[in-house]
Protein backbone atom coordinates (compact mmCIF):
# COMPACT_ATOMS: atom_id res chain seq x y z
CA UNK A 1 0.00 0.00 0.00
CA UNK A 2 1.39 3.44 -0.77
CA UNK A 3 2.17 6.52 1.81
CA UNK A 4 -1.19 8.40 0.02
CA UNK A 5 -3.42 5.25 0.43
CA UNK A 6 -2.45 4.33 4.01
CA UNK A 7 -3.06 8.61 4.79
CA UNK A 8 -6.57 7.73 3.29
CA UNK A 9 -7.29 4.37 5.25
CA UNK A 10 -6.22 6.13 8.57
CA UNK A 11 -8.45 9.50 7.79
CA UNK A 12 -11.23 7.30 6.97
CA UNK A 13 -11.55 5.16 10.37
CA UNK A 14 -10.32 8.16 12.17
CA UNK A 15 -13.44 9.38 10.84
CA UNK A 16 -15.39 6.33 11.12
CA UNK A 17 -14.53 6.66 15.17
CA UNK A 18 -15.61 10.29 15.46
CA UNK A 19 -19.01 9.77 13.82
CA UNK A 20 -18.98 6.99 16.18
CA UNK A 21 -18.35 8.88 18.92
CA UNK A 22 -21.19 11.72 18.24
CA UNK A 23 -23.90 9.04 17.78
CA UNK A 24 -23.23 7.24 21.28
CA UNK A 25 -22.94 11.04 22.51
CA UNK A 26 -26.11 12.12 21.18
CA UNK A 27 -27.90 8.72 22.17
CA UNK A 28 -27.44 9.56 25.72
CA UNK A 29 -30.24 10.57 27.95
CA UNK A 30 -29.38 14.30 28.15
CA UNK A 31 -32.24 15.14 30.10
CA UNK A 32 -32.03 12.65 32.54
CA UNK A 33 -28.41 13.54 33.12
CA UNK A 34 -29.12 17.30 33.50
CA UNK A 35 -31.88 16.34 36.03
CA UNK A 36 -28.53 14.48 37.69
CA UNK A 37 -26.46 17.03 37.67
CA UNK A 38 -28.90 19.88 39.02
CA UNK A 39 -29.79 17.68 41.80
CA UNK A 40 -27.13 15.43 43.13
CA UNK A 41 -23.70 17.34 41.32
CA UNK A 42 -22.89 14.42 39.00
CA UNK A 43 -24.76 12.04 35.72
CA UNK A 44 -23.26 8.76 35.15
CA UNK A 45 -23.57 8.24 31.06
CA UNK A 46 -23.51 4.81 31.00
CA UNK A 47 -21.90 2.57 28.95
CA UNK A 48 -20.39 5.15 26.25
CA UNK A 49 -16.90 3.01 25.21
CA UNK A 50 -16.52 -0.48 24.77
CA UNK A 51 -14.13 -2.73 26.65
CA UNK A 52 -11.78 -2.85 23.57
CA UNK A 53 -11.37 1.01 23.37
CA UNK A 54 -11.24 1.32 26.75
CA UNK A 55 -7.73 -1.29 27.20
CA UNK A 56 -6.64 0.37 24.07
CA UNK A 57 -6.79 3.72 25.60
CA UNK A 58 -5.10 1.73 29.06
CA UNK A 59 -2.75 0.09 26.90
CA UNK A 60 -1.34 3.27 25.68
CA UNK A 61 0.16 4.66 29.24
CA UNK A 62 3.63 3.04 28.47
CA UNK A 63 3.92 4.65 25.15
CA UNK A 64 5.95 8.06 25.14
CA UNK A 65 4.31 9.92 21.86
CA UNK A 66 1.20 10.85 22.91
CA UNK A 67 2.24 12.64 25.71
CA UNK A 68 3.53 16.04 26.77
CA UNK A 69 3.98 15.17 30.54
CA UNK A 70 3.89 12.89 33.30
CA UNK A 71 2.82 13.58 36.60
CA UNK A 72 3.99 11.47 39.96
CA UNK A 73 1.32 12.47 42.37
CA UNK A 74 3.24 11.84 45.79
CA UNK A 75 6.16 14.01 44.66
CA UNK A 76 3.64 16.96 44.43
CA UNK A 77 1.38 16.08 47.16
CA UNK A 78 -1.79 14.87 45.52
CA UNK A 79 -2.01 11.26 46.29
CA UNK A 80 -0.48 8.08 45.12
CA UNK A 81 -0.57 7.12 41.67
CA UNK A 82 1.02 8.52 38.24
CA UNK A 83 -1.04 10.91 35.29
CA UNK A 84 0.33 11.77 31.78
CA UNK A 85 -1.51 14.61 29.72
CA UNK A 86 -1.81 14.01 26.03
CA UNK A 87 0.19 16.29 23.69
CA UNK A 88 -1.73 17.60 20.62
CA UNK A 89 -3.06 16.39 18.28
CA UNK A 90 -5.39 13.93 20.73
CA UNK A 91 -5.83 10.57 19.62
CA UNK A 92 -9.15 10.39 17.82
CA UNK A 93 -11.39 8.78 20.35
CA UNK A 94 -10.39 11.41 22.89
CA UNK A 95 -10.55 14.29 20.73
CA UNK A 96 -13.77 12.63 19.23
CA UNK A 97 -15.29 12.44 22.63
CA UNK A 98 -14.46 16.11 23.56
CA UNK A 99 -16.23 17.46 20.23
CA UNK A 100 -19.08 15.62 20.90
CA UNK A 101 -19.45 16.06 24.80
CA UNK A 102 -19.03 19.85 24.46
CA UNK A 103 -22.25 21.16 23.26
CA UNK A 104 -24.46 19.17 25.59
CA UNK A 105 -22.58 20.48 28.58
CA UNK A 106 -22.16 23.78 27.14
CA UNK A 107 -25.92 24.22 27.57
CA UNK A 108 -25.92 22.85 30.85
CA UNK A 109 -23.26 25.64 32.11
CA UNK A 110 -24.61 28.42 30.62
CA UNK A 111 -27.88 28.05 32.50
CA UNK A 112 -26.02 27.47 35.72
CA UNK A 113 -23.43 30.48 35.07
CA UNK A 114 -27.19 32.41 34.48
CA UNK A 115 -28.21 30.67 37.73
CA UNK A 116 -25.06 31.92 39.74
CA UNK A 117 -25.33 35.71 38.33
CA UNK A 118 -22.24 34.65 35.95
CA UNK A 119 -22.10 36.88 32.77
CA UNK A 120 -19.22 34.23 31.08
CA UNK A 121 -21.06 32.71 28.46
CA UNK A 122 -19.57 29.44 26.39
CA UNK A 123 -19.50 29.15 22.50
CA UNK A 124 -21.93 26.31 20.95
CA UNK A 125 -18.86 24.47 19.28
CA UNK A 126 -15.62 23.26 21.51
CA UNK A 127 -13.20 24.39 18.77
CA UNK A 128 -14.74 28.15 19.51
CA UNK A 129 -14.14 27.88 23.21
CA UNK A 130 -10.42 26.33 22.54
CA UNK A 131 -9.41 29.34 20.98
CA UNK A 132 -10.53 31.68 23.52
CA UNK A 133 -8.34 29.86 25.80
CA UNK A 134 -5.59 29.72 23.90
CA UNK A 135 -5.71 33.52 22.65
CA UNK A 136 -5.79 34.00 26.66
CA UNK A 137 -2.40 31.87 26.85
CA UNK A 138 -3.77 28.59 27.75
CA UNK A 139 -2.38 26.50 24.77
CA UNK A 140 -1.65 23.11 26.46
CA UNK A 141 -4.12 20.07 25.99
CA UNK A 142 -5.36 18.72 29.41
CA UNK A 143 -7.11 14.62 28.65
CA UNK A 144 -5.31 12.81 30.66
CA UNK A 145 -4.76 9.24 31.29
CA UNK A 146 -4.56 8.17 35.50
CA UNK A 147 -2.77 4.87 36.48
CA UNK A 148 -3.19 3.41 39.98
CA UNK A 149 -1.85 0.33 41.95
CA UNK A 150 -2.30 -0.92 45.44
CA UNK A 151 -2.69 1.59 47.75
CA UNK A 152 -2.71 4.15 45.14
CA UNK A 153 -5.50 7.13 45.78
CA UNK A 154 -6.28 10.87 44.53
CA UNK A 155 -6.53 13.99 47.04
CA UNK A 156 -10.17 15.82 46.80
CA UNK A 157 -8.96 18.55 44.27
CA UNK A 158 -10.02 21.02 41.52
CA UNK A 159 -8.40 21.06 38.10
CA UNK A 160 -8.17 24.54 37.44
CA UNK A 161 -5.48 25.24 34.88
CA UNK A 162 -5.91 28.93 33.82
CA UNK A 163 -7.92 31.96 33.50
CA UNK A 164 -10.63 30.23 31.81
CA UNK A 165 -12.59 27.34 33.04
CA UNK A 166 -15.31 25.20 31.31
CA UNK A 167 -17.47 24.50 34.89
CA UNK A 168 -17.84 20.82 33.80
CA UNK A 169 -15.90 17.67 33.27
CA UNK A 170 -16.06 13.89 32.34
CA UNK A 171 -14.30 11.04 33.84
CA UNK A 172 -14.07 7.69 32.22
CA UNK A 173 -13.36 4.34 33.57
CA UNK A 174 -10.83 2.40 31.36
CA UNK A 175 -10.76 -0.83 33.73
CA UNK A 176 -13.23 -3.80 34.90
CA UNK A 177 -13.64 -3.73 38.67
CA UNK A 178 -14.68 -6.99 38.74
CA UNK A 179 -11.40 -7.94 37.52
CA UNK A 180 -9.38 -5.32 37.29
CA UNK A 181 -8.89 -3.60 40.88
CA UNK A 182 -10.60 -3.35 43.87
CA UNK A 183 -11.61 -0.31 45.93
CA UNK A 184 -10.78 3.13 43.70
CA UNK A 185 -14.16 4.53 44.16
CA UNK A 186 -15.00 8.01 42.68
CA UNK A 187 -15.71 10.74 45.19
CA UNK A 188 -17.22 14.04 45.25
CA UNK A 189 -17.99 16.71 47.79
CA UNK A 190 -19.49 19.70 48.26
CA UNK A 191 -18.87 22.48 50.26
CA UNK A 192 -22.01 24.15 51.56
CA UNK A 193 -21.87 27.60 53.39
CA UNK A 194 -21.87 27.62 56.47
CA UNK A 195 -22.59 23.76 56.68
CA UNK A 196 -20.89 20.50 57.20
CA UNK A 197 -19.27 18.89 53.62
CA UNK A 198 -21.59 16.29 51.40
CA UNK A 199 -19.90 13.63 49.90
CA UNK A 200 -20.87 11.57 47.02
CA UNK A 201 -19.49 7.93 45.75
CA UNK A 202 -20.21 7.15 42.60
CA UNK A 203 -20.07 3.64 41.47
CA UNK A 204 -18.59 2.99 37.42
CA UNK A 205 -18.61 0.28 35.23
CA UNK A 206 -15.68 -0.21 32.77
CA UNK A 207 -16.35 2.14 29.65
CA UNK A 208 -19.03 4.55 31.94
CA UNK A 209 -18.31 8.16 32.38
CA UNK A 210 -19.34 10.47 35.09
CA UNK A 211 -19.59 14.05 34.70
CA UNK A 212 -19.58 16.27 37.38
CA UNK A 213 -18.56 19.89 38.56
CA UNK A 214 -14.64 21.41 38.27
CA UNK A 215 -15.23 24.33 40.70
CA UNK A 216 -18.77 24.79 41.58
CA UNK A 217 -22.49 24.46 40.94
CA UNK A 218 -25.76 26.42 41.67
CA UNK A 219 -28.17 24.83 44.09
CA UNK A 220 -31.56 25.97 45.50
CA UNK A 221 -31.70 26.92 49.15
CA UNK A 222 -34.91 28.53 50.50
CA UNK A 223 -33.57 31.99 49.72
CA UNK A 224 -32.81 31.70 46.73
CA UNK A 225 -29.53 29.97 44.48
CA UNK A 226 -26.79 29.97 46.05
CA UNK A 227 -22.88 28.84 44.89
CA UNK A 228 -21.24 25.79 46.24
CA UNK A 229 -17.45 24.73 46.37
CA UNK A 230 -16.75 21.05 44.43
CA UNK A 231 -13.76 18.78 44.78
CA UNK A 232 -13.69 14.94 43.50
CA UNK A 233 -10.70 12.48 44.20
CA UNK A 234 -10.52 8.60 44.02
CA UNK A 235 -10.69 6.60 47.47
CA UNK A 236 -7.86 3.89 48.14
CA UNK A 237 -7.16 1.38 45.59
CA UNK A 238 -7.41 -2.16 47.59
CA UNK A 239 -5.97 -4.35 44.91
CA UNK A 240 -4.99 -4.34 41.35
CA UNK A 241 -4.77 -1.52 38.81
CA UNK A 242 -7.00 1.29 37.69
CA UNK A 243 -6.63 3.21 34.85
CA UNK A 244 -8.88 6.34 33.94
CA UNK A 245 -9.17 8.88 31.25
CA UNK A 246 -9.70 12.57 32.39
CA UNK A 247 -11.71 14.73 29.71
CA UNK A 248 -11.31 18.29 30.36
CA UNK A 249 -12.34 21.03 28.07
CA UNK A 250 -9.99 23.88 28.91
CA UNK A 251 -6.61 24.14 27.97
CA UNK A 252 -3.60 24.86 30.47
CA UNK A 253 -1.33 27.47 30.46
Amino acid sequence: MSGKQTTVVRETRAGKAASSIEARVSALDWAGMASGLNAQGCAVTGSLLTADECTALAERYGEDQPFRSRVVMARHGFGRGEYKYFAYPLPDLIAGLRTALYPHLAEIANLWNAAMGIDIRFPPAHADFLDRCHQAGQPRPTPLLLQYGAGDYNCLHQDLYGEHVFPLQATVLLSDPDADFSGGEFVLTEQRPRMQSRAEVVPLRQGEAVIFPVHHRPVQGTRGIYRVNMRHGVSRIHDGHRHTLGVIFHDAK
